[in-house]
């Protein structure tokens, strides 16, 4: 398949490092437009686990031994790159989880079960991926709060207005996604942190989709919380970070038990170890959060800036190119102000169907309500296709995308 250079990337150079984008089914090459899901992991991060468990694996933090020393320092090490990788220095302030799922649920479970009850109150948005919306509607079941909900614009926006109506001094936490999985919205969490701040709250922000597309600095978005996945930015799955200011991550009381998280234990007692590690019970994914740090080093080398560039110019392409048929609805913000994805329907066509079909043309995308369903009810459909953009792609497999979309029109007219 040829490839056409974009404005910000070398992306024929970039392809030859992801062996993956070579296979093809039938004769027909694969053109993976699923990156909003898990993005492909290139050699060097590959390279990074084998190294490990080739040359020095061993268990961290428990061991004089050579093999120990060097696991350890590697995987403490690998805390620093990826903190620095969105804007803190702080080792303290960087967890490793198994994904931006469980990052949430331990700010949930450490500090929620402890901090909420009756009257407190959890905004989220109308746009959450369930990871949040989930977590916190339990956390609340469970302490007696209430969850309330930012809702959207017809144009896929936060209601800001209504944001700064329902953050009140009552709110406790302001847990809101950077970019939509869904609708493609990148929100305003530097607004949205500042009026929690002033309402005295704590805000979590949702990066799963930001981290991998936009350079992102926690500090200037002023947050208390940040959460994100290797697995979506070129690195392995099974783990992930949560990012927290080190005060209050101090405050908070640990999420699971045993092994790396203490400090002393009697048989009436126990005390917890210094951050991050309080917060990593047990055996932790050394190779993975090797890797991890591997895959920001990565994406620091290609640039953050001609990344979003990049993903920039295939949306807009990919929602101007969907924007030429009458009976394609396409959800969220115009194709030059959102995040690296466009969900669509197709009128007359299920979004299974549809992804089905233009899979017999190698086109890889998503169908079904992307762990949105409360969105999904708000725009008034079950579920949708989604086509999700990152540093390897090109318009060509774009267009392949609408060729087959066309086909799956003609076939069901």
């Amino acid at each position: 398949m040829g490839v056409q250079e974009s404005d910000a990337l070398d992306v024929a150079a970039i392809r030859d490092e992801f062996p993956v984008l070579d296979r093809e089914f039938d004769g027909t090459p694969l053109r993976y437009l699923d990156n909003a899901a898990t993005a492909q992991t290139p050699k060097r991060v590959v390279e990074a686990i084998v190294d490990y468990y080739y040359g020095y694996n061993a268990n961290v933090h428990r061991g004089i031994h050579e093999l120990s020393q060097e696991a350890s320092i590697a995987y403490e090490e690998a805390h620093d790159t990826v903190g620095e990788f969105v804007g803190t220095d702080r080792r303290e302030e960087v967890v490793f989880t198994k994904n931006t799922t469980e990052a949430m649920n331990l700010v949930a479970y450490a500090w929620g079960l402890n901090e909420l009850g009756p009257g407190d109150e959890v905004v989220l948005t109308e746009m959450e991926h369930h990871a949040s919306l989930v977590t916190w509607q339990q956390i609340a079941k469970r302490t007696g709060a209430t969850c309330k909900y930012v809702p959207i614009t017809d144009e896929g926006y936060l209601d800001m207005e209504a944001a700064r109506d329902l953050i009140t001094d009552d709110t406790e936490m302001v847990s809101v996604v950077h970019v939509s999985n869904t609708l493609g919205t990148v929100n305003p969490v530097r607004e949205l942190t500042d009026i929690a701040h002033d309402h005295g709250a704590y805000a979590f922000v949702d990066g799963a989709q930001s981290a991998p597309h936009h350079p992102v600095d926690v500090t200037d978005i002023g947050c208390d919380f940040f959460a994100f996945s290797a697995h979506k930015m070129c690195g392995p799955t099974g783990i992930g970070a949560l990012y927290g200011r080190e005060e209050v991550l101090e405050e908070m009381e640990p999420y699971l038990y045993g092994g790396d998280m203490i400090r002393k234990v009697t048989f009436e007692d126990s005390t917890w170890n210094e951050l991050p590690w309080k917060f990593e019970a047990g055996t932790p994914s050394i190779a993975q959060g090797i890797a991890f740090a591997e895959a920001c080093e990565y994406l620091e080398d290609v640039g953050q800036d001609a990344i979003e560039r990049h993903d920039r110019e295939l949306t807009e392409y990919a929602y101007d190119r969907l924007s030429e048929f009458d009976d394609i609805d396409i959800y969220g913000p115009p194709g030059d102000d959102r995040g690296a994805l466009v969900s669509f329907n197709l009128e007359g066509v299920h979004a299974h169907d549809l992804a089905s079909i233009v899979n017999d043309d190698g086109v890889a995308i998503r169908a079904g309500d992307h762990c949105t369903q409360p969105l999904h009810d708000v725009l008034g459909v079950g579920a949708s296709a989604r086509a999700s953009f990152y540093l390897y792609n090109t318009r060509e497999e774009i267009d392949v995308l609408v060729e087959a979309v066309d086909e799956a029109r003609q076939l069901f007219a």
